[in-house]
């Protein structure tokens, strides 16, 4: 699934500028799905070129126009055909995980640091998808409940793994010169 697949999902539930969708990538998906602006407005403007959504310019004081986008019906056959994939991928890009690969030529303290940030990006995680759930007066779909517990049983997981396991680059024994 790409981004341009997960913003008309998201648009099924109303309108939203690329602020918005960046807003909710951030709370729904950050933990499973990363996009940014950078990726967020080139898929809008793709979308709207083929017709899968609309977009209409509301004027700002002093700002930039912003830019609403809905889900059109040429959008939402398209959606219903991505979401037609009875194996979807499940990938993990981690760069926490590509560092720790290395963590054999950095120094014990340096190691502690990243382990450190990553129980307080846990942390932090689990009480941004708290926050999201319990945000507004909703009953969500049972989709989103899942991807929620899913990103909230991985985060419990990374996080008790870290703690369980940051003991073994305590030792010196574990860091390597690395000739240069």
């Amino acid at each position: 699934m790409d981004v341009k697949t997960v913003c008309l999902g998201m648009l099924t539930d109303g309108e939203a500028s690329g602020y918005d969708l960046k807003k909710a990538f951030e709370s729904s998906f950050g933990h499973c799905f990363a996009a940014g602006y950078g990726s967020i407005y080139p898929a809008l403007a793709s979308l709207a070129e083929c017709g899968c959504v609309s977009c209409e310019e509301i004027p700002q004081d002093g700002k930039p126009d912003r830019k609403v986008y809905r889900i059109t019906e040429k959008g939402w056959e398209q959606l219903l055909v991505e979401l037609d994939d009875p194996a979807p991928s499940h990938k993990v890009r981690s760069e926490f995980l590509a560092t720790m690969a290395f963590a054999h030529l950095m120094t014990p303290a340096q190691v502690q640091t990243v382990l450190d940030s990553r129980i307080r990006d846990a942390e932090e995680n689990l009480q941004y998808i708290d926050e999201f759930e319990n945000c507004c007066d909703r009953d969500w779909p049972a989709g989103v409940r899942f991807t929620l517990g899913f990103g909230r049983a991985m985060l419990h997981a990374m996080k008790t793994y870290v703690e369980e396991n940051r003991d073994m680059f305590e030792s010196d024994e574990t860091q390597k010169t690395v000739a240069r």
